[in-house]
Formats: C-alpha cells, sequence, structure tokens
C-alpha cells in the first residue's frame, strides 16, 4: 500500500510541474496604460505593447484580473508594467506594478 501511495505522489508532483511548465509557456510581460478600471468587477482596460507569448499585437483591451487587490493604488492614465496569462481561455494580469 506504501509504494502505491508513493507512486501516486509522484505521478501528481509530475503533472502539477508538466501544468506549471505549460502555464509559464502562456504568459508574457508588456507595458501598458491604463485607461479604465474596474475595481468592483476586478477588471482594467490597458493600452499595451506587443505581447509576443500571447501572440498578441499592440491593442486596447479589458482584462480581468486574477486578484482585485492588483488593482489597489492603480489609476487611469498610470504607467504600467504587467504580466497576463490565459488562464481558462481567458487572458488574466496575474501581476502588475506602475512603470517608473
Amino acid at each position: 500500500m506504501k509504494r502505491r501511495n508513493g507512486l501516486l505522489g509522484a505521478a501528481l508532483v509530475a503533472i502539477g510541474l508538466v501544468a506549471a511548465g505549460w502555464a509559464w509557456a502562456q504568459s508574457g510581460s508588456a507595458n501598458g496604460e491604463v485607461t479604465k478600471l474596474d475595481k468592483a468587477g476586478g477588471r482594467i482596460e490597458l493600452k499595451h505593447g506587443e505581447i509576443k507569448a500571447l501572440d498578441m499585437p499592440p491593442m486596447r483591451m479589458v482584462w480581468r484580473v486574477r486578484e482585485a487587490r492588483l488593482l489597489e493604488g492603480l489609476a487611469v492614465g498610470d504607467k504600467v508594467r504587467f504580466t497576463a496569462e490565459k488562464i481558462d481561455g481567458q487572458f488574466t494580469v496575474t501581476a502588475i506594478s506602475k512603470a517608473p
């Protein structure tokens, strides 16, 4: 029984590592400017540059944010640096900070 549990644990770790690698490959960083904020809805509109990792040209679009707290301290007009991923089929901002 112990051996089977050990194999199951090892298999779950391997699956987790593969999933983490896939998520990393589906993420990208870019510079942008905040054009609209919807803190209650957990969304932000950004005018951003190209995001090669997501095969996305420069554009203006609305993004959901992974956590509403990411929007704290941001205002329309702020220049930002952000990281985004495609999560459950939706482009999502996973990290964001004001650019210097």
